[in-house]
């Protein structure tokens, strides 16, 4: 079938509970827009959202999207399907006032057939309700609205089906490989067709590597089955190190000409994994070095755009993962296939409940009557992308310590593996849930070492958001409890996945040699100790943090807060838990994991706000230190302060302004990292790493002086203008020699002219307050950033941002078709 973009000339309308009914047959007022687009980024923030911290303060909505389009006479002899890529939540999709059907999941795709509802020769309306109005349904930012790609679907009345072509690799040599391409062909008619059916793969050179044709009888009014063995010889295999991709084309031909056409991008790869050998791809070990992420897009919300899912790709992969979690829902398409190009592998997860609620409005509704749909939805947009080596059937379950949980997850692993038994599965287990009846003996070993440590209940509690210990596993009345539990929910899945439980990790080995353990979801200040359980033992298969890119929602969770200081803000907006900001930057957590990954040679240095110095922090564990590196901190000069250094070598040795401040250990013995307490003052501080004696490698800091102009980092200046095109533009502040000073604060203003639009502005900081539909904003540790939009046309897009006290910056791109 014919597949198109059909994301153009949508007017999209806040509807109210009270006028909903009188508005489905009615066009209605509203704005128009281009899809993806998400709502509730651009709702009011309020502090008495009822989702409260969970999506950032922001509310969701009824929305109603109508788009009108003129249907030609020869659709008559077609069929028209419409595909939604995603949209959040309980959609229902009308045609000319006539429900078609529609979609409770707001992750899930799904396809809407318009046959027996279209118009043809005249303008069709088609109306989209979809209801987030049912506050708190989401544990973190969910977005409103149709926020990924809406496609229109045309065939012939024989056609390759939709989402059936699927592509394996079950026999991968050395000089050869056999790809098996599976599909169905409809006819929707009541003939008879003779066809040929002609499949092409070229290679990632775009040479023809193989094809193969057949003669197929479709009979009327049925689905064909049809499978092809095809060799491709000298195959290059795809790879996290070499993501080398083959396209295969499949056509139909009916009397010397071509009626339908089908294009997939696919890899050739091997999957081996056991608990001796670990998992292998291609033979080849591989440890997951992992990070779990969230939908959202920072400054643009929920909106799900080709060019914004790469860059999160891309600079996660640049940052040291090799593989990320689906944190809790299906991910999109356009960030599997980023992940395709790129390298990164994936961990597809179901659903963040099941039967039991987490929220009074959440999925575990609809759950019970739709999983078994969702699942195949899930694996149908999947099966065909190398990057995915596993399912999650689900996070943190609460009813994973149920017999009727561990049935539940087996028969979902059953219907995964009906699907696509090439894969492999795991759940996000939590612990805390699996041991919810023995809260009496959990609460009593607490209480022991609150007793023996002499300090309260409550800190003991808030030492550990997970306050499974290792001697309250080991409690005698615990231990055995909850490991029967575990058992039995872990049987059918290939790999236990463990929450916070690391001390599981070594602990299963002797009671369970059979286990592959992978730490789905971990708190990124204990990644040194982690990642050493990960490297020594091979059953062990990698360690997925929380969270490799911070988010919207869930605000506050990473953050940290000193005795005696008030909030910066009582309505925070993101978690302030990634690796990298909401913007794209590398935090310092981002360099001390590359550093234990082993894939940094060099040491870092990150200072840790000086205003705080000698105050308590009450801090988060998924926090690892308030910190940035800079050495630019005016008004601080002869006041203490605190260097963290980070590396892998024996010694380092820390300089200011060219005088040793002393040698300290370093490397995996001292944890990677060294605190030295020095006075500030401006000029360099500089870290050098020894190994053997001998220099392996530095890092330098410079103090910045005043700001005297804007610059931007790194951009593409070209967009395509179809609309979906995006570019990041980062903004920072330097001084006359170049140093970037990120400490001045300053309000920049940002104007967007030509054919392009403003699509979001903002800055990393988790307290802003300013609107990301604004045009201004406050720098936040020395950044700000506008997501520019192309809009369908050629020509160019000019971008300015001003403040007081700098010449403007200008910047010119160009939309191109």
């Amino acid at each position: 079938m014919r597949r198109t973009l059909f994301n153009d000339n949508w007017k999209v309308t806040r509807l109210t509970g009270g006028i909903l009914g009188m508005h489905i047959m009615g066009y209605g007022e509203g704005k128009e827009v281009t899809l993806p687009h998400d709502a509730m980024i651009e709702e009011e923030r309020v502090p008495d959202c009822a989702n409260g911290v969970s999506t950032g303060f922001y509310p969701g909505g009824i929305y109603r999207y109508v788009k009108r389009f003129y249907v030609p006479w020869e659709w008559a002899e077609k069929t028209v399907s419409i595909e939604f890529e995603g949209a959040y939540m309980n959609t229902r999709v009308y045609l000319n006032g006539d429900y078609m059907g529609g979609c409770a999941y707001g992750y899930s795709n799904f396809y809407i057939s318009l046959d027996k509802g279209l118009l043809y020769g005249e303008e069709n309306e088609i109306a989209v309700l979809v209801n987030n109005s049912a506050e708190p349904n989401s544990r973190w930012y969910s977005g409103s609205g149709l926020y990924r790609n809406v496609n229109l679907m045309t065939g012939n009345d024989v056609h390759i089906a939709a989402d059936s072509v699927k592509i394996t690799t079950p026999e991968i040599e050395k000089d050869t490989a056999v790809v098996c391409v599976e599909g169905r062909i409809k006819n929707r008619s009541n003939h008879n067709h003779g066809i040929l059916l002609k499949t092409e793969i070229f290679g990632p050179d775009n040479k023809l590597a193989a094809e193969e044709v057949n003669r197929v009888t479709v009979y009327g009014n049925t689905d064909t089955y049809v499978k092809q063995r095809i060799t491709i010889r000298k195959p290059a295999l795809w790879s996290c190190e070499t993501p080398d991709l083959y396209r295969c084309e499949l056509r139909i031909l009916e009397a010397g000409e071509e009626t339908d056409t089908e294009i997939l991008n696919f890899g050739i790869r091997k999957l081996n994994l056991d608990a001796e050998n670990g998992l292998r791809i291609n033979g080849k070990e591989v440890k997951l070095r992992g990070a779990c992420i969230h939908h959202d897009n920072g400054i643009i919300g929920a909106c799900t755009l080709p060019r914004a899912e790469e860059r999160r790709c891309r600079l996660l992969k640049e940052a040291g993962f090799n593989c990320i979690r689906s944190s809790h829902h299906p991910l999109s398409k356009a960030m599997l296939d980023a992940c395709d190009r790129l390298g990164m592998l994936v961990m597809d997860e179901l659903s963040d409940m099941w039967e039991h609620p987490k929220n009074i409005n959440d999925y575990a509704m609809f759950f019970p009557d739709c999983w078994e749909q969702d699942v195949e939805r899930m694996i149908d947009k999947d099966f065909n992308h190398p990057c995915v080596i596993m399912y999650s059937t689900g996070n943190e379950i609460q009813e994973v310590g149920t017999p009727g949980g561990a049935e539940l997850n087996r028969r979902i692993c059953e219907k995964i593996r009906s699907l696509d038994p090439s894969r492999y599965t795991t759940n996000a287990f939590n612990g805390l849930l699996a041991s919810i009846d023995y809260k009496m003996e959990i609460s009593s070993a607490l209480r022991e070492k609150a007793s023996r440590e002499k300090k309260g209940l409550n800190d003991i509690m808030g030492e550990a958001v997970n306050p499974f210990q290792e001697e309250v596993l080991n409690a005698s009345s615990v231990h055995p409890l909850m490991t029967a539990k575990i058992d039995e929910f872990m049987a059918p899945l290939d790999i236990a996945g463990y929450n916070y439980l690391t001390v599981r990790h070594e602990m299963d080995r002797e009671e369970k040699p059979n286990r592959i353990i992978l730490g789905t979801e971990t708190f990124p200040s204990e990644i040194a100790q982690l990642w050493k359980i990960v490297r020594n033992n091979k059953y062990v298969i990698g360690d997925m943090t929380w969270t490799g890119y911070d988010y919207l929602g869930e605000a506050a969770l990473g953050l940290i807060t000193y005795e005696g200081e008030p909030p910066k803000s009582s309505m925070y907006r993101t978690a302030y838990a990634g690796d990298i900001d909401l913007i794209g930057h590398r935090r310092p957590v981002s360099f001390f994991r590359e550093i234990v990954f082993g894939l940094r040679k060099d040491p870092y240095i990150a200072v840790e706000r000086p205003q705080y110095f000698g105050k308590k922090p009450k801090k988060s564990q998924w926090a690892l230190e308030d910190s940035i590196s800079s050495w630019t901190w005016k008004g601080y000069e002869g006041q203490p302060v605190i260097a963290d250094v980070y590396g892998d070598g024996d010694e380092v040795e820390v300089l200011v302004n060219g005088r040793s401040m002393g040698r300290k250990p370093m490397g995996e013995k001292a944890g990677f990292a060294a605190k030295y307490q020095l006075e500030y003052e401006p000029g360099e501080i500089k870290a050098v790493l020894y190994r053997n004696g001998t220099v392996c490698g530095s890092y330098e800091l410079k103090t910045a002086d005043t700001v005297v102009e804007l610059f931007s980092e790194e951009y593409t200046a070209d967009l395509k203008a179809d609309g979906q095109d995006i570019v990041f533009l980062t903004v920072g502040m330097r001084d006359r020699n170049g140093n970037i000073n990120l400490q001045e604060e300053k309000e920049i203003r940002v104007c967007v002219e030509g054919v392009g639009v403003l699509q979001g502005y903002g800055s990393s900081d988790p307290a802003a307050e300013e609107s990301y539909q604004s045009t201004v904003c406050h720098t936040f540790d020395g950044y700000v950033q506008a997501a520019v939009r192309s809009v369908g046309k050629e020509g160019m897009i000019r971008v300015t941002f001003s403040t007081d006290g700098c010449a403007s910056l200008r910047i010119a791109l160009r939309s191109r078709a």
